[in-house]
């Protein structure tokens, strides 16, 4: 048996799905050629969580594919400060792509998606349900070329700022038991 064989259920590389920004206008053509309904979702993806998962698979299920944009980090630290982001780009990227539902990830340096957004033209554009639809950047512009715009509501209690939170409050007690201890 070969070496290939032997790995046959293993799925491609995900760094593979991870596309150059100077690339994603002719792919998106050519997905949009193919009759493929392209769905876009963006966010900082700083720590992957259940919610994430949660909230890519139902945004991947309003059509053929799921186009992610992922904030650079000079954008996320823009965005949510000092100390973020807490992974960088790359490997957000890699782990985004390694999930089944995710067909595509591409990097913006933005702060918003809104040129990303154009290069892609998606047919659903996707955010969290803590968007308004008014607030949701590159909205009209999808809607006017005929595509449209949905939130998906997030899974409560899941947050990578809480997760950072409950991850800071176990640090601090578990410093405060160390200074306690005496030898």
């Amino acid at each position: 048996m070969s070496r290939r064989q032997e790995h046959k259920g293993i799925p491609e590389d995900p760094a593979a799905r991870v596309i150059s920004r100077r690339d994603v206008r002719a792919l998106c053509a050519r997905l949009r050629r193919e009759g493929k309904r392209i769905v876009f979702t963006n966010g900082c993806f700083d720590i992957l969580h259940a919610g994430h998962a949660q909230y890519l698979r139902k945004a991947a299920s309003l059509g053929d594919l799921l186009f992610v944009g992922l904030n650079s980090d000079a954008s996320v630290r823009r965005l949510k400060g000092e100390g973020r982001p807490v992974q960088k780009a790359a490997d957000r990227a890699y782990l985004l792509a390694s999930l089944a539902c995710v067909s595509y990830v591409a990097v913006f340096s933005e702060d918003t998606p809104l040129c990303l957004i154009r290069d892609v033209m998606p047919h659903v554009l996707v955010k969290g349900g803590d968007w308004k639809e008014k607030e949701i950047v590159g909205a009209d512009l999808v809607q006017k070329a005929g595509g449209t715009v949905k939130t998906i509501r997030f899974l409560q209690g899941r947050s990578t700022t809480s997760i950072l939170a409950r991850a800071n409050t176990a640090a601090r007690q578990k410093d405060a038991v160390s200074k306690n201890k005496t030898f």
